[in-house]
């Protein structure tokens, strides 16, 4: 069994992807500042990691962190449009630099692996459905910006330094433990913190983009088959479900779940924010064996499942991705 380091692991995606490598007999170590991860993510698994807390922004704790190590999941990132229209530079420090330290520092211990987390905003805008990893990058917003430098960053190591790097863009990832509870928030955890109230969810425009959602679970067996794939090290993969689903379907879904009638409220749209999103999934399948297996409807029962488990005040927490 391998060595496995996972930054970010106190976060949503990472605390699942912690779980899923300790029940395949990993060694695991995290790494994370707990600016928007929680710690309550891991108490379940305390006694079984090695935690370091520290920042990705500091290149010698990045290399405590990885020496000793055999492949790393670098999950960590300050991942969210709206707070990088906000704080374009905290959030390029933290997915662009951080990104480079983690690099240095798997080159630095001879890591045999880096597994980036990478981001479908790459894309941008464009009008082209579903999208493929050989259409153009464009990013909308400083987040997406700085999570395309990380992967240029990923390919030119692999390319110049030999470091083997797999970047796996995520497509809107949701699933227990995902947090409501910031102003920053994803769409689903909102819905479902204000439906579950029996309030109408808000909506930034007017309902009708659309988004490909993708359970944590396929994001987590993404990562394991990345890991151990041959021939992809340098290649970049979409990772999703493969459909897309409109805001307003969004509501009616949970509308459906859970008896109720909500309707929406609609505001403003919101700047770097993409109008639809939707993956060709055809190279995961083919070159890493992935095949997503939970149905969008499915993934929001076992969500609310959860949330009704450990009671309101409990669920809306982080319980510590398709992006």
């Amino acid at each position: 069994m391998a060595a496995c380091l996972v930054t970010g692991g106190a976060g949503f995606i990472g605390s699942h992807l912690v779980d899923a490598l300790l029940a395949q007999g990993h060694r695991v170590r995290v790494l994370d500042n707990f600016s928007t991860g929680s710690r309550a993510n891991l108490e379940h698994v305390r006694s079984r990691i090695e935690l370091i807390e520290g920042d990705l922004t500091d290149l010698p704790t990045v290399e405590r962190a990885t020496q000793g190590m055999e492949l790393v999941f670098h999950q960590g990132a300050l991942a969210s449009v709206p707070r990088s229209v906000a704080d374009p530079l905290a959030t390029h420090w933290a997915c662009a630099n951080g990104t480079l330290h983690v690099l240095m520092a798997a080159r630095k211990y001879g890591i045999r692996r880096v597994i980036y987390a990478a981001s479908s905003s790459a894309y941008g805008d464009s009008e082209r459905l579903p999208k493929r990893e050989t259409d153009p990058t464009a990013p909308q917003s400083p987040y997406a910006a700085a999570k395309l430098a990380g992967e240029h960053y990923c390919s030119v190591f692999s390319r110049i330094y030999g470091l083997e790097t797999v970047r796996l863009r995520y497509f809107n990832v949701f699933g227990p433990r995902q947090s409501p509870h910031s102003q920053y928030a994803a769409v689903i955890p909102l819905f479902l913190d204000a439906m579950l109230a029996g309030r109408s969810p808000t909506i930034y425009g007017d309902g009708q983009q659309s988004r490909d959602f993708t359970y944590v679970d396929d994001v987590v067996q993404a990562n394991l088959l990345a890991a151990e794939a041959p021939h992809v090290s340098g290649k970049v993969y979409n990772i999703a479900c493969g459909r897309r689903t409109s805001l307003l379907e969004l509501v009616a879904h949970i509308n459906t779940i859970l008896g109720t009638r909500l309707r929406p409220v609609h505001t403003d749209p919101r700047p770097g924010d993409v109008r639809h999103s939707q993956a060709d999934i055809s190279r995961a399948r083919a070159e890493l064996g992935y095949v997503p297996r939970t149905e969008m409807v499915t993934g929001l029962r076992r969500c609310i499942e959860a949330w009704r488990g450990r009671g309101h005040s409990e669920a809306c927490r982080p319980l510590v991705k398709c992006a």
